[in-house]
C-alpha cells in the first residue's frame, strides 16, 4: 500500500498536514519586514524566560518596546532578587527609550516559592512582594512531579520516591493544602498578585483551584496545559476555567520540543472558550525564538487555525492584561 492511499486514520501525523497545509496557504496577516515583527502590537507575554543562559532581558524588553509590545512578565531573571533586577531593568529601558524616543513596555518579574532546599513559607513570599515582585509561582523544575518526569540535568526521570527526598509539593499525605501554601494564596489574593499553579501533579492543581476558587481570586492561571507537567484533557480544562483559573496556553507546546499540534491547541480554546485563555511564550533558552517572535508565532497559529481578530486580541492582550491587574484593559 503506498504512502498516499494510507487513510488518514491510521496515520495521525499525515492527517495533521494535510490540514495545517490549507491553513498555512490561507492565512494571510501582514507582511513581514524582519526585524519589524507585526502583529504584537499591545501584545503582554505573561510567561517569559530570562535568567542565567537565556535571552537577555534588557534586550529583549527593547525589540519587545520597538515593536509596540504591551508588557513582559519575567517568570525567571538574572539575580538572587528579581524585584531589585527588575529596577535596574527598568531604569535601563527607561533611559533608551527617552533617548531613542520609544514607548518602552511595562515590565513585571516573577517569584518562585520554593527555592533551594529552604521550605516553602509564607514570610520569603511576603518579603518577595515587599521587594517589589508582581507575581509568584507554584513550585517548578524542583516539584516531586517535575523530577519524577524529566528528573535534574541528564540524570533523566527519578523514582517517584526519591523525588519525595528532594522535591517539593504543596500538598500533605491527605491531599489538602499545606498550610504555608494555603497562607500564600491568601496573601497573594489579598494584594491582588497573580500566580501559576505550575508543576503541579493534578491532585496539587485540583487543591490549589478549590482554595482559590474559596476566596473568590480571580487572577490564578495554569500554565501549558498540554505539556508533560500539567497534562490536562479538555474536560479538565473546563474544570478549572469554571472555578476562575485562567489557562495560560504557550509558545513552548508548540515548539518542536513538545511538539503539539495546533489545531489541538485552538479546539481547545474554542472547547474552554477565549475568555478563559491566554497566550504567552514560555520562551527563553537558545532553542527557542525570542519571546516577541514567539508571542506573534503562538498568536498567528491561532488565527490560522480559527480563532477570529477580536479573540486572538481578547487572548494576548486583554486576557492578560486582566492577570496582571490592569483593569482598564
Amino acid at each position: 500500500m503506498s504512502s498516499s492511499s494510507i487513510p488518514e486514520a491510521w496515520d495521525p501525523t499525515r492527517a495533521r498536514y494535510v490540514k495545517s497545509y490549507a491553513m498555512r496557504r490561507a492565512y494571510r496577516e501582514e507582511v513581514q519586514h524582519p526585524p519589524a515583527v507585526s502583529q504584537v502590537g499591545g501584545i503582554i507575554d505573561i510567561h517569559c524566560h530570562a535568567h542565567e543562559g537565556q535571552q537577555d532581558a534588557l534586550d529583549l524588553a527593547k525589540h519587545a518596546s520597538l515593536n509596540g509590545m504591551g508588557g513582559i512578565l519575567y517568570k525567571t531573571i538574572v539575580g538572587q532578587r528579581p524585584a531589585e533586577t527588575k529596577r535596574h531593568l527598568q531604569e535601563a529601558l527607561h533611559r533608551w527609550a527617552d533617548e531613542e524616543d520609544v514607548t518602552p513596555i511595562k515590565c513585571w518579574v516573577g517569584w518562585q516559592v520554593a527555592r533551594g532546599a529552604e521550605p516553602i513559607t509564607l514570610e520569603a513570599t511576603r518579603d518577595a512582594l515587599d521587594d517589589g515582585v508582581d507575581a509568584a509561582w507554584m513550585p517548578i523544575f524542583n516539584s516531586i512531579n517535575t523530577l519524577s518526569k524529566v528528573g535534574v540535568g541528564a540524570k533523566g526521570p527519578m523514582p517517584e520516591e526519591e523525588a519525595k527526598k528532594i522535591g517539593y509539593t504543596v500538598i500533605d499525605e491527605h491531599g489538602n493544602l499545606i498550610p504555608a501554601v494555603r497562607d500564600i494564596i491568601h496573601l497573594l489574593a489579598d494584594r491582588g498578585v497573580p500566580f501559576s499553579f505550575a508543576h503541579g501533579y493534578h491532585p496539587e492543581l485540583f487543591a490549589l483551584a478549590e482554595e482559590v476558587e474559596k476566596v473568590g481570586f480571580d487572577r490564578a492561571f495554569i500554565d501549558h496545559p498540554f505539556s508533560p507537567f500539567v497534562d490536562l484533557t479538555v474536560e479538565e480544562m473546563k474544570q478549572f476555567a469554571n472555578a476562575g483559573i485562567w489557562l495560560n496556553f504557550t509558545y513552548d507546546e508548540l515548539s518542536p520540543l513538545l511538539g503539539v499540534d495546533p489545531a489541538r491547541m485552538h479546539d481547545a480554546i474554542r472547547a474552554v472558550g477565549p475568555e478563559h485563555c491566554t497566550l504567552s511564550s514560555d520562551a527563553g533558552e537558545p532553542l527557542f525564538p525570542n519571546s516577541v517572535e514567539c508571542m506573534r508565532l503562538i498568536r498567528g497559529y491561532m488565527r490560522a487555525f480559527g480563532l477570529s481578530d477580536d479573540e486572538a486580541d481578547l487572548v494576548t492582550k486583554v486576557n492578560p492584561a486582566r492577570v496582571m491587574g490592569m483593569r482598564g484593559s
